[in-house]
């Protein structure tokens, strides 16, 4: 059954709201409790994926559970959302992202906009967004083609991995790129980066999207050989 979109809107916004909240906070966390960079890095790791699964398991049933314009586009594409609602879901993913920021920086008294200083530029950043939205683009299609109920885990499980073998950490998301500008903290990206990487990543998704219509498609039948009169 379909919700209402008003209900749905609410559900991309808190969703979104809920895992910058979750990058950014454990970001500001994982850099007050250690001086190591990597161990920083998998404190941050480790509670995006988990809060991943935790949102779609339980707003997946409302809205769908995107909380990224990227997936919102394929998903447009494929005629599967309709396209006033997949502008209204887009802008509800940006308002909660940015909501999120906002959420994080008074949980740990920080000013509540702050652009981040962070560079994240050059080449070796955008392939890595390419191939980070890439992945879970195509992690969502296929996995809605192979074990639907399963999409929770496949999900935060391969972020949980991009965050390590990207270079760019895997933000994979527009919305959360946008709102991370607003963070000068761990979790941060310059303003003046974003464009390139919400570019990257939407032409990962839609190579995902393409080589999964293809490769996922379903057989056609064989024609069926008419008996000899």
């Amino acid at each position: 059954m379909t919700l209402d979109l008003p209900r749905r809107l609410v559900a991309e916004a808190l969703g979104t709201a809920m895992l910058v909240a979750a990058v950014i906070g454990s970001g500001i966390m994982a850099d007050r409790l250690t001086d190591d960079v990597a161990l920083a890095l998998l404190g941050n790791t480790i509670p995006t994926g988990a809060i991943l699964v935790v949102l779609i398991t339980i707003l997946g049933p409302v809205s769908g559970a995107h909380f990224n314009p990227a997936v919102t586009l394929v998903f447009g594409l494929r005629r599967e959302i309709e396209t006033k609602a997949a502008l209204a879901y887009v802008l509800a993913q940006i308002a909660g992202g940015i909501a999120g920021t906002l959420i994080a920086h008074a949980m740990f008294g920080l000013p509540l906009v702050e652009l981040s200083t962070t560079v994240r530029s050059g080449t070796g950043q955008w392939i890595a967004e390419l191939v980070a939205s890439f992945g879970l683009v195509f992690t969502i299609l296929a996995g809605l083609r192979a074990r639907p109920e399963s999409i929770p885990w496949l999900v935060g499980l391969y972020i949980t991995a991009a965050y390590w073998f990207t270079a760019s950490t895997s933000f994979a998301n527009p919305a959360v790129a946008i709102a991370r500008a607003f963070s000068n903290t761990f979790a941060g990206i310059r303003p003046l980066d974003v464009p390139a990487f919400i570019v990257a990543e939407l032409v990962g998704a839609l190579l995902a999207m393409a080589l999964a219509s293809w490769l996922l498609a379903e057989p056609k039948p064989l024609p069926q050989m008419r008996p000899a009169e």
